[in-house]
């Protein structure tokens, strides 16, 4: 007779009491309100990183598009005027200061107390009182980022506590110490531990980048507004210098003769 032999297809009824099921079906309010936290802080900060990202992308199209329209006109109000108003980027709201500017100091710029102010003066000041202005918009939702990658940590390292005080005051009522009774409802409540850093990381990573991408968008930004100025002070737009080309030829050594 053929001997048949048995594998078990499930865990042992020790094991199965224990796990991330064990741990919500015992979890308490307390319990349950910070996984709420954590879930809402994940989803916050997975939606901040998506707008801001797609939000970063938008808004470098839309400065690449109007600088080579904004160039390519004759005059400042003609390039402030390349683009139409749906359009409407950084780099134009920058120009169409400048083009303001530059008509009120016509109008008024010997007036009353700006006598004494040039209009270099005046465009300086709002330049950079535009350049902060956009810094502020592309600044949208970092804070977030910040404290939720701050933060997430530490929310999960409360449930870790309050998930093993929780463990430890029911082995203190059934009156079993043993290692299986100590170390299953430990290791559950150190699964908070774990979401919290799975929501912190990713916020971290997601605000670096963001970071480092309007850094280079506001230094793109400056340059663009020292441009400005430079072509509404002299009206004509600062060309990089190009190198001087050398000579077709060197010049020959003289052969001594006898």
């Amino acid at each position: 007779m053929d001997e048949t032999t048995t594998v078990p297809t499930t865990a042992p009824q020790g094991l199965r009491a224990y796990g991330i099921d064990a741990f919500l079906q015992q979890a308490d309010e307390i319990t349950w309100t910070v996984l709420a936290i954590l879930v809402l802080m994940s989803v916050l900060s997975w939606q901040a990183m998506l707008y801001r990202s797609l939000a970063l992308w938008w808004v470098g199209w839309r400065a690449k598009k109007f600088l080579g329209r904004f160039w390519a006109k004759a005059s400042l109000t003609g390039g402030a005027q390349a683009l139409s108003e749906p359009e409407q980027g950084p780099c134009s709201r920058l120009a169409a200061i400048v083009t303001t500017a530059t008509r009120h100091f016509q109008q008024h710029g010997g007036q009353g107390l700006a006598r004494g102010l040039s209009q270099a003066d005046l465009l300086t000041r709002l330049l950079a009182e535009g350049l902060t202005a956009e810094r502020v918009r592309l600044e949208r939702g970092l804070t977030l980022l910040a404290s939720v990658g701050s933060t997430a940590p530490f929310v999960g390292l409360f449930g870790t506590v309050w998930g093993i005080h929780h463990a430890l005051v029911r082995i203190g009522a059934t009156g079993q110490a043993t290692i299986d009774q100590i170390a299953g409802p430990v290791g559950e409540a150190l699964i908070m531990t774990a979401l919290g850093l799975a929501v912190a990381v990713p916020a971290v990573l997601g605000y670096n980048a963001i970071l480092r991408r309007n850094s280079l968008l506001l230094s793109n930004l400056q340059a663009f507004a020292n441009a400005l100025l430079i072509y509404a002070t002299t009206g004509a737009r600062l060309m990089p210098e190009q190198p001087r080309a050398r000579s077709e030829s060197a010049p020959s050594q003289v052969e001594a003769t006898v």
